[in-house]
């Protein structure tokens, strides 16, 4: 029986999608693998024959999407892939990123919060939004903040020391010499130092709770680059009556959740993500 027209034309538009979506599943595996791969690995890595795997690899080499080394037949990617790569990299500003992240968090959770990056005296508040009803605390943007005594600054003790902040150690050094006596009970040696950030990294993200400022609790995580450092960190703080910076609590997870999103939208990738905890 003859197919209508209409038949054919969406049974042609379905094998068009299906196509798509194979081609794109093959240049996302080849990424996958470090961007250099042979036909074999391609081919497991997609759970497909090596025949059919390599029919997209030709469309994917006509567009330059990719390329085949002559002398070892890997396959990579090409410079078309690359220039898409960059285009989305100038796109991928860590604070242009955050913008709708933190406004969601103030909008739709009620939630202050801010973005710090690592500036030339310490973790410094660059972007802020708030709710309708703001905390009243003496720090607004451009303040900078103590590494041991802030959530923001744990985090970047924590998640930083390995991932490309520098002058770290001499920031911690000099809060642990100028520490009032209450400070010193709280962290009196730099092993405690390095068992809090310890905990931290485990939890995924840093809390606090009246330690900088009385009256107030924040909870504060990391934003990861594509190299897997220490891009920026996303706080949000409340009155401590009623703001829980309990890791593993619904505050932590929409920090971490908003957190997690601009670190992947950098191009972070993680196969296990940040437990839970800030400030």
């Amino acid at each position: 029986m003859r197919k209508s027209r209409p038949e054919v034309a969406e049974r042609s538009r379905r094998s068009g999608v299906q196509s798509a979506g194979t081609t794109v599943a093959v240049l996302k595996a080849l990424t996958a693998l470090g961007g250099s791969a042979s036909l074999t690995a391609l081919a497991e890595r997609l759970e497909e024959s090596p025949a059919k795997v390599h029919r997209y690899l030709v469309s994917l080499l006509e567009g330059e999407l990719v390329l085949q080394d002559p002398v070892t037949a890997r396959y990579l990617l090409g410079p078309e892939a690359i220039a898409i790569g960059l285009a989305a990299m100038r796109q991928s500003d860590v604070l242009t990123l955050t913008a709708p992240q933190l406004a969601g968090l103030a909008q739709a959770h009620r939630l202050s919060c801010f973005v710090a990056l690592w500036g030339n005296h310490g973790p410094t508040i660059v972007r802020w939004d708030e709710p309708v009803q703001p905390v009243t605390v003496n720090v607004r943007v451009g303040s900078v903040l103590p590494v041991l005594w802030a959530a923001t600054g744990r985090a970047f003790g924590a998640f930083g020391a390995s991932g490309g902040v520098t002058s770290l150690n001499m920031q911690i050094q000099r809060e642990l010499a100028s520490a009032s006596p209450e400070q010193r009970r709280l962290l009196p040696h730099r092993h405690a130092v390095d068992a809090l950030f310890e905990t931290i990294v485990e939890q995924g993200c840093a809390p606090v709770r009246d330690v900088l400022l009385k009256g107030v609790s924040a909870l504060a995580a990391p934003i990861f680059d594509a190299a897997g450092q220490l891009a920026a960190v996303l706080t949000a703080l409340g009155p401590s009556g009623g703001f829980d910076p309990t890791p593993g609590g619904a505050t932590a997870s929409l920090v971490l959740e908003a957190a997690n999103a601009v670190s992947t939208r950098l191009g972070h990738r993680t196969s296990t993500p940040p437990g839970a905890t800030p400030a």
